[in-house]
């Protein structure tokens, strides 16, 4: 039962690519999940429609079209920040919608769009092939070189910039390089759960996994198990349910937390009554 369904190459290929998706949305989530940045990854995740609609309507690579709303995206914020005139959080409702906006105008603007429209937004995993394969393994060895290179610029900003500012650690260019790593786990996710569940395999295994870790490498490498384990399940609940990939993926994720937090209430109660059983048990 737990194998067979991984028999077809298109179901292998699923494995593997949305394994790759998930180390590479651990590294990025956690961060997103440490600096509270949940509405940056939705609104990247919905302003990606532009690039993937004109790319489908003009038959380029579906990724292209992402990667290059991905990147306007980021350097409309990033001119937006230098300006100092704007929150964060307004610029991003700015551009967010702005992007969806042009986007569902160049949707509206195609005549046979509803197959097209129906995986970008949902996804369709189990179309990957070799090529898609080999570029979300590009994008995790980036992914791996800038969580490397720029750890300690994102552990100071995500404390205190003034401190980072003063340590000549660039709090400005590791929230450019933060938004760039949310930017392309986002770009190399959707095309396996959709442009509206991207966020869920960015959050949801890295809630899961800060149940149970604090130090930020070895919640990301727990994420990355959460979210390949969500991969496998959503994989198998498709297969046997006939249920739709992606969405089964992103469920399989968001479950997966809520039991792990469930889980860690309930060995904390266990660990707390244990010493008053065993204070009853020498008094006998």
């Amino acid at each position: 039962m737990l194998t067979n369904p991984f028999s077809p190459d298109f179901m292998e290929r699923a494995l593997i690519g949305g394994s790759l998706v998930a180390i590479i949305c651990a590294i990025a989530g956690t961060w997103v999940v440490i600096r509270g940045m949940a509405f940056l990854g939705e609104a990247i995740g919905h302003g990606l429609l532009p690039g993937v609609a004109m790319a489908t309507v003009l038959g380029f690579p579906v990724m292209l079209g992402a990667g290059a709303s991905a990147l306007l995206m980021t350097a409309l914020l990033s001119a937006l920040q230098r300006r100092g005139k704007l929150s964060y959080d307004t610029s991003i409702g700015l551009v967010f919608v702005g992007m969806l906006s042009v986007g569902i105008i160049v949707v509206s603007h195609s005549k046979s769009f509803a197959t097209d429209a129906t995986s970008m937004l949902f996804g369709d995993i189990l179309a990957i092939g070799m090529s898609d394969l080999w570029t979300l393994t590009a994008a995790l060895a980036v992914s791996l070189v800038i969580a490397k290179l720029f750890h300690r610029n994102f552990v100071a900003a995500a404390f205190d910039a003034r401190i980072a500012q003063s340590l000549g650690l660039r709090p400005q260019l590791a929230q450019i390089m933060l938004v760039g790593l949310v930017a392309l786990a986002i770009t190399a996710s959707f095309r396996a759960v959709g442009t509206l569940l991207v966020v869920g395999m960015l959050l949801a295994p890295v809630v899961a996994a800060k149940q149970w870790m604090v130090r930020i490498p070895a919640l990301m490498v727990l994420g990355a198990v959460f979210g390949m384990l969500s991969v496998f399940g959503g994989l198998l609940i498709s297969w046997y349910a006939q249920s739709a990939a992606g969405p089964s993926i992103a469920c399989t994720a968001i479950l997966l937390a809520g039991l792990s937090a469930l889980l860690r209430r309930a060995t904390r109660g266990f660990t707390r009554s244990a010493p008053a059983i065993n204070e009853l048990e020498s008094a006998r």
